[in-house]
């Protein structure tokens, strides 16, 4: 079962069809669910999130048992996961919209506001954008090349402290996260869901990604 958690902030219909349509005949086992008991019993779990870091982590916690299920299901477990937008912001320790707001604390690092060094580039950073792929052996890579267009609609993003788990990053007036991980971690800050080809390339390489 690959689960799709509902927790009142995501483009939830967007991203199920776009993992039904990758997962071919196993579209029947992505589940959009808002219940800790399904992301315990995941094989793999995915996070999307939509608006500010503070509110996301909220509703995550609004609902009884919801973060001890998916640190039981991810870090305790093993299972593959992937955050989408904010869903990969929440995946650091320290969030600064509005205040320094606590995240997950699975990737070291803060979720920042955007500062390009050119003022005519707007934030929202929105719109396509081209992948530098820093590590491009990545599973998640298979079949994607660098300089790839994805679709981007943020105004932070995840500064990890390690270098080595920034996996990929694209330029809007200096450097941007556009992809972290580790072990069997992985977050996007484009919207795979809405970025055609390669967006879809990375998810049928997440739902066959099998981390050591």
């Amino acid at each position: 079962m690959i689960v799709i958690v509902d927790y009142g902030s995501g483009n939830l219909r967007s991203a199920a069809k776009a993992f039904e349509r990758a997962a071919g005949a196993d579209a029947g086992a992505v589940r959009v669910s808002a219940l800790p008991e399904d992301v315990r019993a995941a094989a793999r779990v995915v996070l999307p999130g939509v608006g500010a870091f503070a509110d996301c982590h909220a509703g995550l916690a609004a609902i009884p048992g919801m973060v001890e299920a998916l640190r039981e299901a991810v870090i305790d477990r093993g299972r593959p996961f992937l955050g989408i937008c904010v869903g990969m912001q929440l995946m650091a320790e320290v969030g600064v919209e509005h205040g320094r707001h606590a995240g997950l604390g699975w990737i070291p690092g803060e979720a920042v506001r955007l500062a390009p060094d050119d003022p005519a580039l707007k934030i929202p950073h929105m719109g396509w954008n081209n992948l530098n792929l820093e590590h491009a052996d990545h599973p998640l890579f298979a079949g994607i090349q660098s300089g790839s267009f994805v679709y981007f609609v943020h105004s932070y993003h995840l500064c990890p402290r390690d270098r080595a788990h920034r996996l990929a990053s694209t330029d809007y007036g200096g450097l941007v996260t556009a992809v972290v991980g580790r072990d069997n971690l992985a977050g996007t800050q484009f919207h795979p869901e809405k970025s055609q080809e390669a967006g879809l390339r990375l998810i049928a390489n997440f739902l066959a990604w099998q981390p050591r």
